[in-house]
């Protein structure tokens, strides 16, 4: 479990090494909506994700014995270790699924890490990774069941409502649950009132399951990849089943509904994970 001042750690941690995005008001979604509806800008992290936030609070806590690091992703984790390993010279293997867009690839290996492509699904490259851990004496830094990679992400939520305190809901995209988790820890510490609502594609429900404990299907493919997600992570169901007060799912017309109306009315492409009362991502 993590604390919020695990996550003010992480946030002087990050400080000088992840960028604090802008958290804005969209004035044309706010009017759809009919509530005011605020971004957070994560996709101008040097790696367009919030993923860093979480590997940089990591890697920076190894001790100096550390061999290397390993890690298993699709994408936004595997660049956010590479970029954080390479500024602190640390050898980086990613383990990535085969499924994993060309562009991810190539943008990991571009920033220093040794990419190896193995499994037709995430838990099988994640079944890789630790293997890889074992043999090559490399640390294991998961994407999301590990409290240091929580409460990096929770630092997003500390900015939030530093920047905008009269945020009286989040709604952030849930994969295995780390952002959530730790940005539910944060705002709840500064906020008690606040409202977390989950947001998870109909395809992989897999936190959506566990939660609420039934048992939908799960689906082979989303164009969501970076939340396909098929097992969720222990540590954050914890905290999501106490500070989560609702998981809603979402199909790809929705989603790729989403991605239209950002492009059209904020002409970029949104990765930004939270926001009020739009259930976008």
């Amino acid at each position: 479990m993590i604390t919020f001042a695990d996550i003010q750690d992480a946030a002087q941690r990050n400080r000088a090494h992840v960028l604090n995005t802008p958290c804005v008001e969209s004035k044309t979604l706010s009017q759809i909506a009919g509530a005011q509806v605020f971004l957070k800008f994560e996709n101008l992290q040097f790696t367009a994700s919030f993923k860093e936030r979480g590997a940089c609070n990591k890697l920076s806590q190894l001790p100096p014995e550390t061999k290397g690091v390993v890690a298993m992703s699709a994408g936004n984790h595997a660049q956010g270790v590479a970029y954080h390993a390479r500024r602190l010279g640390l050898r980086a293997v990613i383990v990535m699924p085969q499924f994993t867009p060309g562009v991810k690839v190539d943008n990991t290996r571009r920033l220093g890490a040794e990419v190896v492509l193995h499994g037709d699904t995430l838990d099988e490259a994640r079944s890789h990774a630790m293997q890889l851990a074992q043999e090559q004496s490399l640390t294991l830094v998961h994407p999301y069941d590990d409290a240091q990679i929580m409460a990096g992400q929770g630092t997003a939520a500390v900015e939030m409502l530093q920047a905008v305190p009269e945020l009286d809901t989040l709604i952030i995209a849930i994969g295995g649950g780390g952002l959530i988790s730790g940005m539910a820890v944060a705002a709840k510490a500064m906020k008690p009132g606040i409202d977390i609502i989950g947001v998870q594609t109909e395809r992989f429900p897999a936190m959506y399951n566990t939660i609420k404990g039934t048992s939908l299907p799960q689906g082979l493919s989303t164009i969501a990849e970076g939340i396909a997600v098929p097992t969720p992570g222990n540590l954050p169901r914890e905290i999501i089943s106490q500070h989560v007060k609702d998981i809603v799912l979402v199909d790809e017309g929705e989603i790729e509904h989403a991605i239209v109306l950002l492009l059209e009315i904020e002409k970029r492409l949104w990765k930004a994970q939270a926001l009020r009362a739009w259930p976008l991502f």
